[in-house]
């Protein structure tokens, strides 16, 4: 059967099934933005988001972005109450932190809030001490170009910034930092066991025409001599006066004086605990190059020195009376009445005593319990062990007339006064008021002793050393070093570090003053000779 030739036509009937239409197609997803290598804040997105107020066609304004960096830089510590930002205290920290505001590195939001920018310093320097490699690290917008200059443009002379260099994210100044170069400036005079000797020689050398009396580096500079025998007050013949808040005990009309009623330090210097004890000076005023001996016409030296010993209340300081006595290069100026020269004692830094200065600064090398040599830290706790790699006194530098002895440091971290108190001992040492096995036993966790501060303004940070990350980015990131910075450290040191430590030294007589306290008097444990003697001086007090 064949089909049909006319097939029946395709149904019109409305009820009819429509046509299907084809199937929706499922939108794709939105590509992630890619993150970008840079850290950028909220501040930052919202300058990138912004719209071009003025319309497409103006200029955009330049948006910047922060960088990890690691900021070099130079400060003098005089009149700062140290690095490290402390509320209500004029610090180097505080100072910076606004510089950077105002130089744009800082945006407002941030101000006054330093763990918003990932802040670090590599030291902190205690009041007074000063730095030539400091480093602190944070992120900072760098753009436009002249940061520096403007950073140094809203800091003090005394603080300078030196450069900075790009670092890694993570970058962080303090715990990158695996150690660290002081300096003290000691001068010269300072380990010459016959230079300003202690208080007690002084005073017993009074109107003899001995050096003593007139301590070559004290008085001619209008310093004193602080605390003759301890906190007493000694009064010669004569009348009470009171000049520049300072009380005066004058023997007739001459110039040998014993002053007392220490207010100012500007009028009297003031050592530490010593600064209410009585003073000794033996002035020239109005006698242009005359010797001790034109005074000594005046004055009978042997009722000033009677006077001296018999200024006392009681029997009961009695044993200190016993520390005032004319030594033997005191006894010998003195002969049948008769007053001979005192020569100087011609002490330079030679050969002998670099070799002994050096052998004793070796003491502290390597790995010790440094809990003498601190304050607040316990012997028990970890952190009072402490690691030095090296500490010697090589070199002597000249400034402003002065020779000083340059002693190097290098550990890997430090304490609060550390340094200062390891150079203490050491001086104490050089000056034979400590034998050398002291400074064994200061280094024992078991032993307790009460270790002489030296000034703070010799010290100061000369470098900070980053070895173990320049090893590890050296193939993709600048080197964290002062190389690139050499000769501006240099001029800065001489200019402002090295010239304010003579200049202080010249006209206040810091450490010459100092040498005045190191005596058994103030520091008993000086005299120890072993360790069961320090032990059994703890126990009786």
């Amino acid at each position: 059967m064949e089909p049909s030739a006319n097939p029946d036509p395709p149904s019109l009937d409305p009820v009819a099934e429509p046509p299907r239409s084809p199937p929706l197609q499922q939108e794709p997803d939105l590509k992630k933005p890619k993150m970008s290598s840079t850290t950028t804040t909220s501040d930052d997105e919202a300058a990138a988001a912004a719209p071009n107020a003025a319309g497409d066609d103006s200029p955009r304004k330049p948006r910047y972005k922060r960088r990890k960096v690691a900021i070099f830089f130079a400060y003098c510590g005089v009149g700062y109450q140290g690095m490290q930002k402390n509320p209500g205290a004029k610090t180097i920290e505080g100072d910076l932190e606004e510089a950077l505001f105002l130089s744009g590195a800082v945006p407002e939001a941030d101000r006054g809030n330093p763990k918003r920018y990932d802040w670090a310093r590599s030291a902190r320097t205690d009041k007074g001490v000063s730095a030539v490699g400091q480093v602190v690290s944070g992120r900072f917008y760098i753009d436009p170009p002249g940061l520096i200059e403007r950073l140094n443009s809203n800091l003090a002379p005394q603080i300078r910034i030196f450069g900075y260099k790009r670092a890694t994210a993570s970058f962080n100044a303090k715990k990158f930092c695996d150690r660290r170069r002081y300096v003290y400036l000691i001068p010269v005079f300072a380990l010459d066991p016959s230079s300003h000797r202690d208080r007690e020689s002084v005073a017993a050398s009074l109107g003899s025409g001995n050096e003593l009396v007139k301590c070559l580096e004290c008085s001619e500079r209008g310093r004193k001599v602080v605390g003759v025998m301890g906190k007493r007050n000694f009064e010669l013949s004569g009348y009470l006066g009171d000049v520049n808040g300072c009380e005066e005990a004058t023997v007739g009309s001459d110039d040998a004086r014993v002053e007392s009623g220490i207010t100012s330090n500007d009028c009297c210097a003031v050592m530490g605990n010593e600064g209410k004890e009585g003073i000794v000076d033996s002035l020239n005023n109005g006698i242009d190059n005359k010797s001790n001996s034109d005074v000594i016409d005046k004055v009978d030296t042997s009722s000033m020195v009677d006077n001296v010993v018999s200024a006392e209340t009681g029997p009961a300081d009695l044993d200190t009376i016993s520390v005032v006595k004319l030594d033997s290069e005191l006894a010998e100026t003195i002969v049948n009445g008769e007053e001979k020269p005192v020569k100087g004692s011609g002490f330079c830094y030679g050969e002998e005593v670099k070799e002994r200065f050096n052998r004793i600064l070796g003491y502290y090398v390597g790995s010790h319990n440094f809990h003498n040599f601190t304050t607040r830290t316990k012997a028990e706790d970890p952190s009072a062990r402490r690691y030095i790699l090296s500490f010697n006194a090589n070199a002597v530098v000249t400034v402003e007339g002065m020779e000083f002895v340059k002693c190097e440091v290098v550990g890997q971290s430090f304490m609060l006064h550390q340094i200062r108190k390891m150079m203490g001992l050491v001086v104490a040492i050089m000056r034979n008021c400590a034998p050398e096995t002291l400074i064994v036993n200061a280094l024992q966790k078991d032993v307790k002793i009460n270790v002489p501060t030296a000034p703070e303004v010799g010290l100061y940070l000369d470098e900070c050393f980053f070895t173990s990350y320049n090893n590890k980015w050296k193939d993709s990131h600048e080197e964290l070093s002062m190389k690139d910075y050499e000769k501006e450290a240099e001029d800065f040191k001489m200019k402002y570090i090295y010239s304010h430590i003579a200049l202080t030294e010249h006209k206040e007589g810091v450490v010459a003053l100092w040498l005045h306290s190191l005596n058994h008097r103030n520091y008993p444990d000086l005299r120890a000779v072993d360790k069961q003697e320090l032990t059994e001086n703890k126990s009786s007090e």
